[in-house]
């Protein structure tokens, strides 16, 4: 297979020609659980957690697990009390000291298993928290692991000479050579050479671009079949890919600390709380009250005032909704984030990889001057079958589809930005781009003539055209577009519905393209043509009217409006690592209608946190008063305790249900 070149006068590469196909992936960067001391810490008290337990149970003798839950509750609490102690030199009183307190304080009058369980929760939700943040930051990273760490440069003089340097000692004005197959090494500007560069990564377009002489091409993309020589504009401390590295961090700092609903009020609960324990403790003493009389009552009312059956009703509809939404293929990160799409007012949505497939295909073959529509396209398809363009493969798929033989093709040739040229069964095919293939056809007027109406059409409409010459002659026009997800409206509508706003549409696609899939979306809202930091922009614009936006994407591009956003959701199976690790959930198997779901399920959720508040506070009320008014006998205050949080657990389990998630997801009851 022979491949045509540029007219220009490119440096000569003598090595072999890469393999057709796209690169091997960049190998993302992944942190050793083991390497993080928090996880570390958490698995050791949970593992000796899970050994007391049984023994305790069991009524073995306290000095087999006696020593084992010592363990667990030295584990999994010395961190959170020290940065509790910290927090209390800065006059504030941090939750989790008073878990540690309230667990300590369960243990010294016997209630061994319930600290422990408290302890554990605490340590493993710590553990989770630090892992994410570091599995963000890896991603991060690994996200400059694009841009390739050398590049090519010519030698000034017009001699040929080149030599390889590092990116980071590229300067602005420099010139570099870039070969097939390989990813660009800088910003700047094409000066000599033709190709088609994949630019995904950073504007979401699901086709490569035809980039010539003075068009502007990003570091980390990566170039098609042509060689390019290209123009250096900026350093690579500020290319795209740096500054996408830069906006994701900076949005995941400048957040606001995520917060449970209930920890926005357990600081003045908590300090509430200490104070009247200690009041309780000290003034009866001041009296002339019997001291093991007293230190009895102010325990008894530490413990059934203590905010952990608050905490504990709060957790549990969070995490069952948690539960259900990862058995139908959502992976919400933590409870914080279960909570917050429960509140978001605004969605906005990427287009390729989200609303769409993300995927090529043929969506109309229109035949010319009385051709036969079948035989064009089984035409197309042979010349096309050796091509790696992402057009090409789709023009195969689409005769495939149809039942057509794709022929051999002999004689094959590539033109970057033009397309094939190919001899099937004797007739010599062309298949490209429009403006080149009908800028000279010999063909007749009008067949010319009416391939550019098609043309027209297409474009129109939002579609690729590709034209078909057979001969010299155009035969068929065929518009290739991308296709919208399955339940793409549907999701739309209930999103709209769920909002009270309809969704709007954030692409780096091109106005055209992006108008057309959204009305068949149902969106109205459109902003095409878009950067990442475009995205950003516009993430912080709706915040600033007043909206929490809920942001959807799959790309690299889409991370920073991920991380800008109130939450992020991205699509996990064509999703990038960056998008992956940045985002707050994670949809497994792309399917669109699930996000308005877990939203749908998320503010149940939270109907149900505001119960076990009301019946939890009502409970510690009624215990408290006992305990204040009369005499509350120690066993009986950690009963009603413990019987209020069993309570509020089990109310918070209705959400492991099955019939929750098909309530959520609109979908009809089992059993109706």
């Amino acid at each position: 297979m022979t491949s045509a070149t540029s007219a220009t006068s490119l440096p000569v590469d003598n090595r072999p020609a890469p393999a057709a196909g796209p690169p091997p992936p960049v190998r993302p960067r992944r942190t050793r659980l083991s390497a993080l001391p928090e996880v570390r810490w958490a698995a050791l008290s949970t593992v000796a957690f899970l050994l007391a337990f049984p023994l305790d149970l069991a009524g073995a003798p306290a000095w087999v697990w006696g020593p084992l839950y010592v363990l667990c509750y030295a584990a999994g609490g010395w961190e959170p009390g020290w940065a509790g102690l910290q927090e209390l030199k800065e006059r504030k009183l941090d939750v989790d000291l008073l878990m540690v307190v309230a667990a300590i304080g369960a243990a010294a009058i016997g209630q061994f298993l319930d600290g422990g369980l408290l302890i554990v929760i605490f340590a493993v939700s710590g553990a989770l928290e630090a892992l994410a943040t570091k599995r963000t930051a890896d991603s991060v990273l690994g996200l400059l692991d694009l841009a390739p760490a050398t590049a090519v440069r010519l030698l000034p003089g017009g001699g040929g000479g080149e030599e390889q340097v590092a990116v980071a000692d590229l300067r602005v004005g420099d010139t570099v050579f870039v070969r097939p197959g390989e990813r660009l090494p800088a910003d700047g500007a094409v000066l000599e050479g033709t190709s088609d560069v994949d630019q995904a990564t950073i504007t979401g377009e699901p086709l490569p671009v035809t980039k010539e002489p003075g068009d502007e091409v990003f570091a980390g993309t990566l170039n098609g079949t042509g060689a390019l020589r290209v123009r250096v504009d900026r350093h690579a401390s500020a290319s795209v890919i740096a500054r996408i590295v830069a906006m994701v961090e900076e949005a995941s700092e400048t957040k606001a600390p995520t917060q449970l609903f209930i920890e926005k009020v357990e600081q003045r609960y908590s300090v509430g709380v200490v104070v009247a324990t200690l009041a309780l403790f000290a003034v009866p003493l001041a009296f002339g009250a019997n001291f093991t009389e007293t230190l009895l009552r102010a325990m008894t009312f530490m413990i059934v005032a203590s905010p952990c059956a608050v905490v504990l009703a709060t957790m549990p509809p969070l995490l069952s909704a948690i539960a259900n939404a990862g058995r139908h293929g959502v992976l919400v990160k933590s409870a914080v984030v279960m909570e917050r799409l429960g509140a978001v007012s605004l969605v906005a949505l990427d287009k390729t990889g989200t609303l769409t497939e993300g995927s090529p295909r043929v969506a109309a073959v229109r035949a010319l001057a009385g051709a036969d529509e079948s035989e064009a396209l089984a035409l197309a398809a042979a010349a096309e079958h050796p091509s790696e363009h992402p057009l090409g493969r789709a023009v195969v798929a689409a005769a495939r589809e149809r039942g057509l033989p794709v022929g051999t093709a002999r004689e094959f040739t590539s033109a970057p930005g033009h397309g094939v040229r190919a001899l099937v069964g004797g007739r010599a095919v062309q298949v490209g781009s429009p403006s080149y293939l009908l800028g000279g056809t010999p063909g007749s007027v009008r067949a010319t003539a009416e391939a550019r109406t098609a043309v027209s059409e297409a474009e129109e409409e939002g579609h690729t055209a590709v034209v078909v010459l057979a001969d010299g002659t155009p035969v068929t026009v065929l518009a290739i577009t991308d296709r919208l997800r399955a339940g793409a409206a549907a999701a739309v509508t209930a999103l709209a519905g769920l909002t009270g706003t309809t969704p709007a549409l954030l692409t780096g696609d091109n106005k055209r393209s992006a108008a057309r899939l959204a009305e068949e979306a149902g969106i109205t809202d459109v902003r095409a043509g878009l950067l990442p930091q475009d995205k950003v922009a516009a993430v912080r614009a709706w915040e600033r009217e007043g909206h929490r936006v809920l942001v959807v994407g799959d790309g690299v591009n889409d991370a920073p409006a991920l991380a800008a956003a109130h939450t992020g959701i991205a699509m996990g199976r064509a999703g990038s690592d960056l998008a992956l690790e940045t985002a707050d959930a994670v949809v497994v198997r792309d399917e669109l209608a699930t996000v308005p779901a877990v939203v749908a399920l998320s503010r149940r959720a939270r109907r149900l946190v505001v119960q076990n508040l009301v019946i939890a506070g009502a409970c510690i009320s009624a215990l408290v008063v006992w305990d204040l008014a009369g005499h509350l006998p120690l066993p009986l205050g950690v009963a009603g305790h413990e019987g209020s949080t069993v309570l509020v657990g089990l109310n918070g389990l209705r959400l492991l249900r099955e019939s929750a998630w098909r309530r959520a997801a609109g979908l009809p009851s089992a059993t109706g």
